[in-house]
């Protein structure tokens, strides 16, 4: 048997409890209309729900909240003094919902990982074209090649295709890779041959250890037989062609990582460029969707590798 302090104390938390949210917005809809049929519809209700839900709140408060007369309702005066606090408190809600979903918008931080060399010199340039376009989209670039797992925090991915992923990511192609010897303008002369263009002896090959066997790749695809030469190696992609801006020497350069050079003077390709066979592309856990902000990233990239090169 409870004693008469525990029921004292259990009426108590009966009063301080609240109705149901779901009741309480039925409610508020129907007072601001006076209308049952149209609180429905604005509810996506029935007529019978939106009845039920008021008789509900009007059981557990033990009084009535409408009067009901020839098939129309009317706020009694506890009613009125309901509807206002409801109305206030559901708007509190719905403003402060409003505000965290755009902070979440605006502080979500998507992580795209491209290879290195491409995020230095075509990707980083072309950025605030993409920025002044997605505003609110917050993007964190960072440089990774190869390998990766979606699980340590990547959402998109830039990739060569030169290694296996698995068949659960889904690809799209980017681009194709075009690659070249290039070098610095003043050494073309002293490096290439005029007639059945080609490379001199005297000209040094610069070498990358992330692709060590580029310049064998190009000679034969572009049917080329390589003279015996002197030759430097780097650790990475970028160090390679910022030693053949240096006038080092004749570097292998991928189109899309010299087109900005070669387009402001600073490089040259006497032999142009030729398709390796290989693609960059973008992964992805589930397929883009059109108009999306994934989407729209990717017809982004696309447009921007279709452009023109940009000078400096």
């Amino acid at each position: 048997m409870n004693s008469d302090h525990d029921g004292e104390q259990n009426s108590l938390i009966a009063d301080e409890r609240l109705p149901s949210l779901q009741a309480l917005r039925c409610f508020e809809a129907a007072a601001r209309l006076e209308n049952f049929t149209q609180a429905a519809a604005e509810l996506h209700l029935t007529h019978g729900a939106i009845s039920r839900a008021v008789r509900t709140l009007e059981d557990d408060l033990g009084l009535a909240l409408f009067e009901r007369k020839q098939r129309r309702v009317f706020l009694t005066e506890a009613g009125r003094r309901l509807a206002r606090a409801v109305h206030e408190g559901l708007g509190l809600m719905q403003s402060a919902v409003r505000e965290l979903r755009a902070s979440a918008r605006q502080s979500h931080q998507w992580v795209l990982s491209c290879e290195p060399t491409l995020l230095m010199r075509w990707l980083i340039p072309r950025w605030t074209d993409f920025q002044q376009r997605q505003p609110d989209l917050n993007v964190h670039l960072v440089a990774g090649g190869g390998p990766f797992s979606f699980g340590s925090g990547i959402d998109l991915a830039i990739r060569r295709d030169d290694f296996s992923w698995p068949d659960s990511l889904h690809a799209e192609v980017l681009f194709a890779e075009k690659v070249g010897p290039v070098c610095r303008p003043d050494k073309v002369a002293d490096w290439f041959t005029a007639r059945s263009p080609g490379l001199r002896a005297n000209a040094p090959r610069l070498h990358t250890r992330t692709r060590p066997e580029a310049w064998q790749e190009w000679a034969q695809l572009a049917g080329k037989t390589l003279p015996n030469a002197a030759e430097q190696s780097f650790d990475h992609f970028y160090f390679s062609l910022q030693a053949a801006v240096a006038g080092l020497g004749v570097a292998i350069g991928p189109w899309h990582l010299v087109r900005d050079d070669i387009a402001s003077g600073v490089l040259a390709a006497p032999l142009g460029f030729i398709n390796d066979g290989s693609n960059y592309c973008l992964l992805s856990q589930t397929e883009l969707t059109a108009g999306s902000p994934q989407g729209d990233l990717l017809e982004w990239i696309r447009g921007m590798a279709a452009e023109g090169p940009r000078a400096a």
